[in-house]
């Protein structure tokens, strides 16, 4: 069983023919809404992966409340723990530019809300060896104090340190399993600009001071492990990227379904890489997700 304790949002989507400087005004010629939030996405894509999910969160009390939960009540995710707050859903303002890069900014409404009461009742519905994923669109405080709710209890925990925080640092000490882009990564790390070696060095030294399994995606590259003292890699998919969007969720969704599936950890890395490449090949995060049944034929 994985539970989410995460975002939910609505996406707002302008698809432009490149993403804008500072100060520039560039014209776009498609505008759409979606469900979205890092937490809603990686329950939506564990959910699509096979596991049974329950997602914990909290929506707002306006018109985007129903609409944020589409897709996640669709597909059969356990909705009971989330709550509804007196203030404005959280809502993704995203660009996509046409190469398939975007730039999103985040205004976090009801995400804001949910408490150190809220994570400590989640984590007190699950069992030892149940999964709990987090992501940092939520307070600092609820992330730390689930994390170490899960602990007392034997619940595993990954934690995806995006959006990067100041915080990030002091709660990824903290999980289990630590997922990051390059970029995030870097600024755990207090580096910039890795090779391919410094990385490997880098997730080393970590992996053996913290005793965690640290993951890196990397894009077009595949991704990177570090997991019981070995270094491993995983490719994706050799794609023509249409949206970027919700790809990295997809792959820590995925990724949770494996684990809580049982597969080695080798697979669960092929797995979740290959789901994040097909999510590349659809515009919007939620409605990209793909099924673990477009999985099986490649």
């Amino acid at each position: 069983m994985i539970t989410v304790l995460g975002s939910i949002n609505m996406d707002l989507i302008a698809n432009v023919p490149r993403l804008p400087r500072p100060g520039e005004t560039v014209t776009g010629d498609r505008f759409t809404t979606a469900p979205g939030g890092k937490g809603a996405n990686q329950a939506l894509a564990a959910r699509r992966a096979g596991a049974s999910v329950a997602m914990a969160g909290a929506c707002g009390e306006d018109e985007f409340a129903g609409p944020a939960l589409t897709y996640l009540r669709y597909d059969g995710v356990d909705l009971t723990r989330i709550k509804s707050a007196a203030t404005a859903t959280g809502v993704a303002l995203i660009f996509v530019g046409g190469d398939g890069e975007n730039v999103i900014s985040i205004i976090a409404g009801a995400n804001g809300t949910v408490g150190v009461e809220d994570a400590e009742a989640a984590v007190a519905a699950m069992k030892r060896g149940d999964i709990l994923m987090l992501q940092l669109e939520i307070p600092a405080a609820t992330i730390e104090a689930a994390l170490k709710a899960a602990r007392a209890r034997g619940v595993r925990t990954l934690l995806n340190i995006a959006p990067f925080t100041e915080d990030a640092p002091r709660l990824a000490a903290m999980a289990d399993y630590v997922i990051a882009n390059e970029t995030e990564f870097e600024r755990l790390v207090g580096r910039s600009d890795l090779s391919s070696a410094e990385r490997k060095e880098a997730m080393e030294t970590r992996h053996k001071e913290f005793q965690q399994t640290l993951i890196v995606t990397l894009g077009a590259d595949g991704v990177a492990a570090m997991h019981k003292g070995a270094y491993l890699t995983a490719a994706g998919l050799d794609i023509d990227p249409v949206d970027t969007v919700g790809a990295g969720d997809t792959f820590c969704g995925y990724f949770a379904a494996g684990l809580d599936a049982g597969l080695n950890f080798e697979s669960c890395l092929r797995q979740a890489a290959v789901a994040g490449s097909l999510a590349c090949t659809k515009p919007g995060a939620q409605p990209s997700i793909p099924f673990i049944g477009e999985l099986r034929n490649i």
